[in-house]
């Protein structure tokens, strides 16, 4: 692809990220607390990925067990504690089997993230889509579009990508799996938000319980055509809001045009049909609207790096301990998928006893490559393992690795393989990380946060 006559303006860095979602924020932040300019580029207009397109729970900080443990910290519970700070986050319970989650404002989020990332003297690039990679191995040079200038190229001495496509490693040829080449990948989400819901009358008429009860006779009969017998309704931060992860849209490829916009415009159309069946079955719903949609529908898997190592089901179902092991999680499967039915159901499978696994570094190291980590649901693991270890707090983990690791690589001057684990280890626990499971029970209140 030689654009070499249309470039408009060439940009230098040092460590390169690519893609602002809550994997790339912290990587950003993290790689900022070195002594090396830091880029980061985003597709859209504000950072925080799934954190702020589509979702308000950030779930993977504790175990989803009776006596849940926390077992994410560091830079992760920075972004936490500001939200705390102006109380834009209440603890919700341990809810469909995920773990206690910690719910948020996104719209707060975002400014949370741009705060963040420009007070540790970030340098942004909003509106900035990758298009091509020219040069891999020791520097590379990346090809961008804008549509103000145009094409414009960043020489990065590293990269980090957390595009959540592995835009970076696709165009760097560097060897993936597409997901659905093996097994059948997960469906997409478009997300809603309702105003107006009298949740006192809700939970009086059985809450959750009858929810699920009366999708799965609007299923079962026909009444409302739903893609799926059950999902989730929680409050929000904003008094008598909801938000839903209830839509289910599959069989659509992602990333290609036709796809994805085919896949856009059936989360939609399932979006007012679940409309229509809250406000007319259920209690508290009566005079509840949408106000939103997700930004654009919510994707869970498309590509995934071939890396140094790669997490399995296994590893995650017998609580695998790594010497290497950078970060935990004690997430279960959680595979959305289609059941035989033809309902749209999501299936889950818990790692034994409350435990959780570590993940070792080599999962965020692609194959054939030198300068260059992946970090957010394109690491590397099978698709069981990263129907686990994808929840936000997971991602953050990820993105906090990969900037220490890529400030210490410059500063070693060797390559990603090359650094010093153990050393990243020691940098990632002064920083207030997990990297073993605690013995302390996290104390877990619904308007309160453990920091520590």
């Amino acid at each position: 692809m030689d654009l070499s006559t249309s470039i408009a303006k060439q940009y230098k860095t040092d460590i390169l990220v690519i893609g602002s979602g809550s994997a790339g924020s912290i990587a950003a932040i993290a790689a900022a607390q070195g002594k090396y300019k830091v880029t980061l580029v985003e597709r859209y207009g504000f950072p925080g990925g799934t954190s702020t397109q589509m979702l308000d729970t950030f779930y993977g900080f504790f175990t989803p067990s009776d006596e849940p443990k926390k077992i994410v910290g560091g830079l992760p519970d920075l972004v936490v504690n500001e939200l705390n700070r102006s109380g834009d986050i209440f603890l919700r319970p341990n809810t469909y089997g995920a773990g206690t989650g910690v719910n948020y404002n996104p719209e707060k989020l975002k400014e949370v993230w741009d705060r963040l990332l420009v007070n540790n003297g970030v340098e942004l690039l909003y509106h900035c889509t990758l298009v091509s990679v020219e040069k891999t191995g020791e520097v590379s040079v990346c090809v961008f579009f804008h549509k103000g200038i145009g094409f414009f190229t960043i020489t990065a001495k590293r990269v980090i990508d957390a595009s959540g496509d592995a835009d970076y490693c696709h165009w760097a040829g560097l060897p993936y799996e597409k997901a659905g080449e093996h097994e059948p990948a997960q469906s997409m989400t478009t997300t809603f938000r309702m105003s107006n819901v009298d949740l006192e009358v809700f939970e009086e008429a059985g809450g959750k319980k009858m929810l699920k009860a009366k999708m799965g006779e609007a299923f079962d009969s026909g009444t409302y055509p739903l893609p799926r017998k059950e999902g989730s309704a929680h409050e929000m931060c904003q008094p008598k809001c909801i938000s839903t992860v209830a839509v289910k849209v599959a069989g659509y490829d992602p990333l290609t045009p036709e796809g994805i916009t085919e896949a856009e415009i059936e989360g939609r159309r399932q979006s007012f049909i679940f409309e229509d069946f809250f406000r007319a079955e259920v209690p508290g719903y009566e005079a509840s609207k949408i106000i939103g949609l997700s930004h654009q529908i919510g994707v869970r898997e498309t590509r995934r790096v071939y890396g140094e190592y790669r997490l399995t089901k296994e590893d995650c179902m017998e609580a695998k301990q790594f010497e290497d092991q950078i970060f935990l999680c004690g997430a279960p499967i959680e595979d959305h998928r289609k059941g035989a039915d033809g309902s749209s159901e999501t299936y889950w499978q818990y790692v034994p006893n409350g435990g959780s696994y570590g993940v070792p570094y080599g999962t965020l190291i692609p194959k054939e490559s030198l300068n260059t980590w992946v970090v957010g649901r394109c690491f590397s693991a099978t698709h069981d393992a990263h129907a686990s270890c994808r929840s936000m707090a997971q991602t953050m983990s990820m993105g906090q690795a990969a900037g220490f690791a890529a400030v210490q690589s410059l500063n070693m001057d060797v390559d990603a393989k090359g650094i010093s684990v153990a050393e990243l280890q020691n940098t990632l626990i002064s920083k207030g990380a997990i990297l073993e499971l605690p013995r302390k029970v996290a104390d877990i209140s619904r308007n309160g946060w453990d920091k520590n």
